[in-house]
């Protein structure tokens, strides 16, 4: 029982197929478009949230009912450990270049692909973005690497409960948020391109 293990030609060509379908899944799901991804943030359309929470619960579902049934060792799965103010500091700046550049990484990659310029704008900045810090590092290793260690440290960790029903709760706080998420997109919803015409004629009137 543990995670599969595959030859370095099987893993390249599964990271391959994997990388292929996640990067398709994305551009069908219009994420390759900065200004759909930017309304996130405005309220008008949850579409980020709706399918990547809903990506991340059905993995975390899997993954527990592979383990439930004798296939899958939790503990030889690698989590990376959790440094909190590192993270924390981390998701801010990568919130500002979201909301100001429109994309993600993996999102400005898929947009990359379809020869979109922002998208390969973006993907230029975040390779100097990584060269720079890779040279700043140092100055602050400490606090990147050390500042709030917490190792191995899962929901269940911190909230004391079994896993089975942290998965549970979880998948009942996904239900809520896309309930959640489509009370926001009617309260904040931007009207359509007819309804800014009938608009604008009415006004001409």
């Amino acid at each position: 029982m543990g995670p599969f293990v595959f030859d370095s030609t099987t893993t390249i060509l599964v990271s391959l197929a994997l990388g292929f379908g996640f990067g398709f899944v994305l551009e069908r799901a219009g994420f390759g478009d900065s200004r759909r991804l930017a309304a996130q943030f405005y309220l008008h359309d949850m579409t980020v949230l709706k399918v990547m929470f809903t990506a991340i619960v059905t993995a975390m579902v899997c993954v527990h009912f592979l383990w439930a049934v004798g296939l899958v060792d939790l503990s030889r799965v690698f989590i990376n450990p959790t440094y909190l103010w590192p993270g924390i500091v981390g998701g801010l700046i990568m919130g500002v270049g979201f909301i100001v550049g429109g994309y993600c990484p993996g999102t400005s990659l898929v947009a990359a692909a379809t020869l979109k310029l922002d998208g390969v704008f973006f993907v230029v900045g975040a390779l100097l973005g990584v060269a720079v810090f890779g040279e700043a590092v140092p100055r602050f290793w400490d606090f990147f690497q050390t500042s709030g260690d917490l190792g191995r440290f899962t929901l269940a960790d911190w909230l004391g409960l079994p896993t089975a029903t942290v998965v549970f709760l979880v998948a009942c706080m996904a239900v809520f948020m896309f309930w959640g998420a489509e009370q926001l997109e009617r309260a904040f919803a931007r009207p359509s391109r007819e309804e800014e015409a009938a608009k604008d004629l009415e006004v001409v009137r």
